[in-house]
């Protein structure tokens, strides 16, 4: 072979392109594996330890490579720290691998939520189990304004940003505006005017030493198209995997057919990541279908940020707590279980086909202007959906009461002042000092605050 430009990746034939041999699927696996048990801190670390992983210490990948990748899945709803491991897992051994890596996001943070989804509902009335939780929850408020920032610092650069950001945030919280519809006019005006908008970035690609990935596509030109068929019947088959599950529990009325029609709904429209949906989760679950109250879903949400995986593993624990609430005892518990696994299938299943039959199409799909603008568009308003979503759990935090306040076509809930719950408040404080001042993480903030709680709540007799 002479030397030439060859492949995708533009690199020049070479020994080390020829001898280039990807990792085995047990290779990869153990490191999707050990990925899955340590992706702790949500989408910004779960994302910099994939890169870690597969691009800094084993260079499998190439950065250029990731982050186009990356850019991909940002487009798409769902979690897309795990789809993005689902699309590395398919780069490198086709639809099984990217199976097997998706599944290995999922699965052990999951496990983890069931258990303490059972624990929750089992000795949630225990005080000194409330206790923990109460102090959970507290801080889950700091966290979530926490992300609101540091989403804030990345989407909105510019004039426009900032209103569609304000927009947004008045359309949920003064309008009750559906959170769908905040998401596809943000989307409808990026696509319009993708000029005003300046995309979110993840750093600029820097490349080294050609990735194994890169030499073995420049040494075997067909090896994308050899992906792109995969994906293709992969994709169309969590298609099915999704949708005719949902359409036998549709026509039977119960928890089971709720569940399964409101998470593949939120599949849908979850872009942004969790804080963005979950406004309109808590809302619809605690308000609409009464599943669980507002200080449960605070509760779950930390709860998610204790576990490894996506942080839109919270729609589990809301799930189960729809199961278990249908009936009692070991009742309960399995109607729970049930739920509980329905709302991962439904909400997962949609993230593997999303993947498979738009990644063959990336190259297309990056280079058009209008859906750039889109997805900036969007990134800009899930800050408005953000500082909604921190305001409403902050006020139902810090205050034990509120009253509606209906002024024509608006409709607001302020806080009835003598409620105020000063233990909530201080340590509220505490998780402030501890992200902001002494940058101690969530997990170390988390488990401060619940140690908090319980000390709070052991001085006032529990």
């Amino acid at each position: 072979m002479s030397e030439q430009t060859l492949g995708e990746a533009g690199l020049k034939a070479s020994p080390q392109c020829a001898s280039a041999q990807l990792p085995s699927q047990s290779e990869a696996t153990k490191v999707w594996l050990r990925i899955g048990c340590l992706s702790f801190g949500g989408p910004a670390g779960q994302i910099a330890l994939l890169h870690r992983e597969v691009v800094d210490e084993r260079r499998w990948i190439s950065d250029r490579r990731f982050l186009h990748a990356l850019n991909f899945c940002s487009l798409l709803p769902g979690p897309e720290a795990q789809q993005l491991a689902t699309y590395l897992g398919w780069l490198l051994h086709g639809a099984k691998g990217g199976l097997i890596a998706g599944m290995l996001f999922i699965v052990p943070g999951a496990l983890v939520m069931l258990a303490l989804s059972a624990i929750f509902v089992i000795a949630g009335d225990v005080p000194a189990v409330a206790a923990l939780f109460f102090g959970l929850k507290c801080a889950v408020l700091i966290i979530v304004f926490e992300a609101l920032l540091r989403v804030a610092r990345r989407a909105l650069k510019g004039r426009v940003p900032w209103v569609l950001a304000a927009a947004a945030f008045a359309a949920l919280f003064v309008f009750s505006v559906p959170f769908p519809a905040v998401v596809l006019l943000a989307a409808l005006v990026g696509a319009c005017a993708p000029a005003l908008f300046s995309g979110a970035s993840h750093g600029d690609a820097k490349e080294g030493p050609p990735a194994i990935l890169d030499a073995v596509m420049a040494a075997d030109p067909g090896y994308a198209k050899g992906l792109a068929k995969s994906a293709k019947r992969a994709g169309l088959i969590a298609l099915a995997v999704w949708l005719v599950p949902v359409a036998a529990l549709l026509p039977l009325a119960g928890v089971y057919s709720d569940v399964a029609w409101f998470f593949s709904k939120m599949a849908v429209v979850t872009f942004g990541g969790a804080y963005a949906v979950l406004t309109y989760v808590a809302q619809e679950a605690v308000e609409g279908y009464a599943w669980l109250s507002a200080a449960e879903m605070l509760t779950g949400l930390g709860l998610a940020e204790t576990t490894p995986g996506p942080l839109i593993l919270v729609l589990q624990f809301v799930g189960f707590l729809a199961g278990y609430g249908a009936g009692s005892g070991l009742s309960g518990l399995a109607g729970g279980l049930v739920a509980s696994l329905l709302t991962l299938w439904v909400t997962f299943a949609p993230c593997f086909a999303f993947v498979f039959l738009g990644a063959p199409a990336i190259e297309q799909l990056q280079e058009k202007r209008a859906l750039a603008g889109a997805l900036a568009a969007i990134t800009a308003a899930v800050v408005g959906v953000i500082a909604n979503l921190a305001l409403w759990f902050g006020l139902r935090v810090i205050f034990k009461e509120m009253q509606p306040l209906e002024l024509g076509r608006l409709s607001l809930d302020l806080p009835v002042l003598q409620s105020l719950d000063a233990p909530a408040l201080v340590i509220a404080l505490i998780a402030s000092v501890a992200l902001f001042r002494f940058k101690l993480g969530v997990l170390k903030t988390l488990s401060l605050c619940s140690l908090a709680g319980l000390l709070l709540k052991v001085g006032a007799g529990l």
